[in-house]
C-alpha cells in the first residue's frame, strides 16, 4: 500500500463557509493550471449531492470529467473520486473534513488515497500530487479567509 498523502491546516471563517468556498464556489478560486483545458475563463463545478460530477466546462461548453461525489456531509465532511487528467478507473479518493474549532475557525483535514489503483505510475502520481496541493491549497485559503 502506498501512503495516503495527509494535510491539515486552518482557516478562520466557520466550517460552513470553508465547505461552502471548497463545494459551491469552487470556481471562484480553482486555478486555470490545475485544469484539462488550462483556459482561465472556464467553469469548476461541484454538484452538490452524492453521485454529483467534478468537472470543467470551458467557455465553449466542452466539459471534463474530474470525479464524482461520494459523500457529501454538509458542513464537514466530502468525499470524491478524484481522476483528473487520467481514467476514471483510475480514480483516487479525496477525503476532506471540516473540523469547527470555536472562535470563528475551522481545521481542515484533507487525506488524498487510493493510489495503489494508478499500478506502476501511483509513486509517480502520489509525488506530482504533493506538488499539486502545495500550490493549490494557497487559492483555497485566500477565499475562505
Amino acid at each position: 500500500m502506498i501512503e495516503p498523502l495527509h494535510l491539515s491546516f486552518e482557516v478562520r471563517c466557520s466550517a460552513a463557509h470553508a465547505f461552502d468556498v471548497w463545494t459551491a464556489r469552487i470556481a471562484t478560486w480553482w486555478p486555470a493550471d490545475h485544469t484539462v483545458s488550462g483556459e482561465s475563463s472556464l467553469a469548476v463545478v461541484l454538484e452538490p449531492r452524492v453521485g454529483g460530477r467534478v468537472f470543467e466546462r470551458t467557455a465553449s461548453g466542452v466539459e471534463h470529467d474530474w470525479g464524482e461525489i461520494t459523500v457529501w456531509e454538509p458542513p464537514r465532511r466530502l468525499v470524491y473520486q478524484w481522476h483528473l487528467r487520467r481514467d476514471g478507473a483510475d480514480a483516487t479518493e479525496v477525503e476532506v473534513r471540516f473540523e469547527p474549532l470555536g472562535a470563528g475557525s475551522t481545521r481542515v483535514d484533507i487525506e488524498h488515497r487510493g493510489w495503489e489503483r494508478l499500478g506502476a505510475d501511483a509513486q509517480r502520481w502520489r509525488d506530482a500530487n504533493v506538488g499539486g496541493w502545495s500550490t493549490l491549497l494557497p487559492h483555497f485559503l485566500g477565499a475562505a479567509g
